[in-house]
This record gives structure tokens, sequence and C-alpha cells, in this order.
């Protein structure tokens, strides 16, 4: 196994968790202010560095790809959950779709986080 192997192992494992802390960090008390700083960075890349790289840019995706790429696997989509979501369903699933459905998750996950921060009354 290569170092590129284990890197892609790596950056796969590194994106689900943070995938799955975007969507699911703002549940426990405990997390909620590291999700808020993790869904605010993930905001920046996409939308702030996407300005120069591309609307959603993601700068882990970006490094992913290149990994890939030096292993061989050309012609990747944009997004990383497009990607997965083909590998485990073996279909090739509508990047729009997946890339809408991606933003309105995202987008609700942010709207809970800084409920959650900043306007549920604290419960002891």
């Amino acid at each position: 196994m290569t170092i590129n192997h284990v890197l892609d192992i790596v950056l796969t494992l590194a994106h689900l968790v943070v995938i799955l802390f975007n969507v699911f960090g703002w549940i426990w008390r405990s997390t909620r202010k590291l999700h808020l700083i993790v869904i605010g960075l993930t905001a920046l890349s996409w939308f702030f560095l996407g300005i120069w790289f591309g609307w959603g840019y993601c700068f882990l995706t970006d490094w992913h790809w290149n990994v890939k790429s030096k292993l061989g696997e050309d012609h990747l989509p944009n997004s990383f959950i497009k990607y997965f979501g083909d590998k485990i369903t073996g279909m090739d699933l509508n990047a729009q779709l997946v890339d809408n459905v991606t933003l309105f998750t995202f987008l609700g996950a942010i709207l809970i986080s800084v409920y959650m921060n900043f306007f549920r009354k604290k419960v002891n």
C-alpha cells in the first residue's frame, strides 16, 4: 500500500467525519460551539473561496482529488458527496440533485446550529 492509498483512506474518513459533523454536530450540547465553527469554516470554503475557485469549493475535496488523480482516478465529479453516493449505490446520481440536497441540508444545519447556540433557552 502506497502513501497515496493511505492518504485516500484518510481523506475519505476526514470527509465523512466533517460531513456527518456538519449535519449532526448541533445535537449534542458539548459539541455545539465546535459545530458552529466547523460549519462556519465549511461555509467560508464554499462561498468565500468559491469566489475564486468556483461555488461550493472545498479544499478537502481539492486535496483528495489530487491524491485520487495520482492513483489513476479521473473524471471525478465536483462533489465528494456525489462521488461517495455513486460508490455506495453503484448508480450515477444526478449531480444537480445531489448538490441541491447537500445545499439545503447544509443551510438547515446552519439554521439549527445558530438557533441552538444563540436562541434556545438553556435548560439545566
